[in-house]
């Protein structure tokens, strides 16, 4: 069976991005529909897949990541103090074979990110 994976790393501090908040839905015909949230370990990844066996099904989905609240807990700050200039980053991502792999790293810095269909 397939599933869904994630690798985020701070690429300003060059380190893993520990205790980034992704939120996880589901798209049909454009709508969102809230699935699950998740926090990364240590490592920047999360402790299990965020998707795996019969939950991963053919469609849409994507992934929230909560870059403000990460940086401004990194700078000891509330995250409501200042508008930071990436707030929640979505990362839609089609899967197109439920039997695949599919991980969605993503590398971040405050006002920068970078994605792409990792292994």
């Amino acid at each position: 069976m397939g599933y869904v994976t994630t690798h985020v790393l701070d690429t300003a501090q060059g380190c893993p991005g520990e205790g980034v908040k992704i939120d996880l839905y589901r798209v049909v015909n454009g709508e969102r529909s809230f699935l699950k949230t998740v926090t990364t370990n240590g490592d920047g990844r999360c402790d299990h897949p965020i998707l795996d066996g019969d939950e991963l099904q053919e469609g849409e989905y994507e992934l929230a990541f909560h870059a403000g609240d990460y940086f401004a807990s990194r700078a000891g700050r509330a995250a409501d103090n200042e508008p930071a200039f990436l707030n929640v980053i979505p990362l839609r991502f089609g899967v197109n074979d439920a039997t695949q792999h599919y991980h969605v790293p993503l590398l971040l810095s405050p006002y920068a990110y970078s994605t792409y269909r990792g292994s």
